[in-house]
């Protein structure tokens, strides 16, 4: 069973820096990418950041420059930096990892449960 745990979200005001910390714990076999998605009220959930467990990294251009990835492979850890946070940052921050449950099964998509971010004066 693999679980992905989030935390760090939180109430941040314009222009402030939060940062956001996931973990998979259970059994498994390795973890290849992991990244992290925000869904807003009303709208689908995005793309914010991916990291590989080479630590090749991709970032939606509405955070690159503010936002950095990163992740403690021994750990199977994954963090999200995020400065200079505006309003529309606000959202659900959820937690993706690419887990293989064994060695003879293929990668899963797991999911955390979501933390909440806030940003507002």
């Amino acid at each position: 069973q693999v679980q992905l745990v989030e935390s760090g979200g939180g109430l941040v005001q314009p222009g402030g820096s939060l940062r956001l910390s996931c973990a998979a714990s259970g059994s498994f076999f390795g973890v290849y990418a992991m990244g992290w998605y925000r869904q807003a009220p009303g709208k689908q959930r995005d793309l914010v950041a991916t990291i590989t467990n080479y630590h090749n990294t991709n970032y939606a251009d509405s955070v690159k420059g503010r936002f950095t990835i990163s992740r403690d492979n021994a750990k199977n850890t994954v963090y999200l930096q995020m400065n200079s946070l505006k309003p529309e940052d606000t959202a659900v921050y959820y937690c993706n990892a690419a887990v293989k449950p064994t060695y003879y099964s293929d990668y899963g998509d797991y999911w955390g449960k979501g933390t909440l971010v806030t940003v507002s004066s």
